[in-house]
């Protein structure tokens, strides 16, 4: 044993004595090769043997030398640096790995839950589990729509207008009244003041269109005027507030939740059901309206609301029908009514989406770029008023009043001028929009040229700001003068303003 322990000793030896001498080796080899003193006595030792091309010689060598060691310290770092990525993604690929196993059983453990509430779903409905329940599946559909209440909101407004009838409040009030009162109204018991003559554009707009937007600075009473108008109708405004997250009509509407087999219904569309039901002017309010772009959540009521048939003013909420669904909605659908305005309020900033012709065209916008003057009013109430009465002085107000031949011949010849200087038209839809605001604007007591002069300046001026300015800037001028020249020096001022503030941008 003695023997072949000494055996043992020398022959490890031998070999770790091996790996020892190799690495003193290696470490020798680098304290060799980075050894400046040995160079420096080399160099002493032959610089005063040296001619000038030999000094140029070894020059030449250090340079040599050095930039072999520096390639041997880059390969060196390479070689480390793609071992490292090469170990970070092996280490990601088994996180990954062990990522999809983790989900995988999560999916496994979903689907076991799945197979469990179909059992249950199966039991109910008097199968057993493994029992094909395909043969009659209308009658698992019928019975699943006579279990529950999808629609608790508009059952309950069911619920409460059961025995309802539409009221006969006897209105016979004018338009310029209607103006006065609401004015009066709205300083009198809210102290919000308005003049008369934003009164009667706002009552214009209600005339010519179901949506109107009302922008402006911030501060000026935007949303005031629309919260002021449904208290004077005795019917609270419908404040819906856009958020920057609304990218479809859900937002407005709701939606059928397939988990829950509830509709989640919104304030928007509560109003609009409780609407359906009355004789009763209603109004919702989309607040901060292009805080996100009013063409993702809006876009289908633009369309709707655009049809001249209001009996195809329906939307489709669900797209099948329960026996428990609400009275008005039938076959999923919802009519909306007519009686419902859409007033939108727009803060043009930074934090905004800027409106697109697609809704301006529809639209009626009102500028309140100013606080209302402080006057001291009658003492007026609020007043319940029938949308058919308020409907038939609107139509009364259009018959009675139309544009003047004098006036459409001398808008004919603005369209023209616009569309050789500024290759813009105004297009069918906006003049008749015009020959609706108009002659209600006339009808409150405002001037005719006014109301038309007010009517381009929103609706069809506004659509210079898509243009260069500065390639129009040398046109702004001669226009002003067609308009002095054509509609008079003293007439058309909303237009002239206009245009001098947009001489001001370039």
């Amino acid at each position: 044993m003695e023997t072949f322990t000494r055996f043992l000793y020398e022959f490890l030896n031998q070999f770790f004595s091996g790996i020892g001498t190799m690495f003193k080796g290696i470490g020798d080899g680098f304290v060799q090769l980075f050894n400046i003193g040995r160079y420096q006595e080399i160099l002493e030792h032959y610089k005063d043997d040296f001619s000038i091309p030999e000094w140029i010689l070894v020059v030449i060598a250090i340079g040599l030398l050095v930039l072999f060691i520096v390639l041997i310290f880059a390969l060196l770092y390479f070689l480390l640096r793609k071992y490292l990525r090469f170990r970070k993604a092996a280490i990601e690929q088994d996180e990954l790995l062990e990522e999809v196993a983790n989900l995988n059983g999560k999916v496994a453990t979903l689907m076991k839950e799945k197979d469990e509430i179909l059992a249950m779903k199966v039991s109910q409905l008097g199968l057993k589990p493994g029992e094909s329940a395909e043969e009659e599946p209308k009658e698992e559909e019928e019975d699943l729509g006579n279990t529950g209440i999808r629609f608790a909101k508009l059952n309950s407004i069911d619920e409460e207008f059961k025995d309802y009838k539409i009221k006969n409040y006897g209105n016979n009030f004018t338009l310029p009244e209607l103006c006065e009162n609401f004015r009066n109204f709205a300083a009198s018991k809210l102290k919000l003041y308005y003049s008369i003559e934003m009164m009667r554009l706002f009552i214009s707009a209600l005339a010519s269109t179901k949506l109107v937007i009302l922008q402006g600075i911030s501060g000026t009473g935007k949303t005031s005027l629309a919260y002021a108008w449904g208290k004077f109708l005795k019917h609270d405004s419908c404040v819906a507030s856009v958020q920057p997250s609304w990218r479809d009509r859900t937002e407005l509407f709701g939606y059928f939740n397939e988990f829950t087999k509830k509709f989640n219904e919104t304030d928007v569309l509560k109003e609009m059901y409780m609407a359906g039901y009355t004789d009763d002017v209603y109004t919702i309010i989309l607040d901060e309206m292009n805080i996100s772009r009013v063409e993702y959540y809006f876009a289908e009521m633009l369309s709707i609301l655009e049809m001249p048939n209001k009996d195809e003013w329906v939307i489709e909420l669900v797209p099948n029908s329960w026996k428990s669904d609400p009275k008005h909605v039938k076959g999923g659908k919802l009519k909306i009514p007519a009686n419902l305005w859409y007033i939108g309020t727009i803060n043009n900033d930074d934090s905004t989406f800027m409106v697109t012709d697609k809704v301006y065209d529809r639209a009626m916008p009102i500028d309140i770029n100013d606080k209302g003057k402080v006057f001291k009013p009658i003492e007026a109430d609020a007043m319940d008023i029938n949308y058919s009465y308020l409907d038939k002085i609107f139509e009364t107000a259009m018959e009675e009043n139309p544009i003047s031949e004098e006036t459409l011949k001398k808008i004919e010849e603005m369209d023209d001028y616009v569309i050789r200087h500024f290759r813009i038209a105004f297009g069918n839809r906006i003049v008749a929009h015009m020959k609706k605001f108009v002659p209600v604007f006339v009808a409150c007591g405002g001037d005719e040229i006014t109301g038309v002069d007010y009517f381009i300046a929103k609706k069809i001026l506004r659509k210079f700001e898509q243009l260069n300015i500065s390639y129009i800037r040398d046109e702004l001028d001669p226009y002003i003068n067609f308009l002095d020249t054509t509609f008079g020096k003293d007439k058309m001022k909303e237009c002239k303003d206009y245009i001098l503030r947009l001489k001001k941008l370039t």
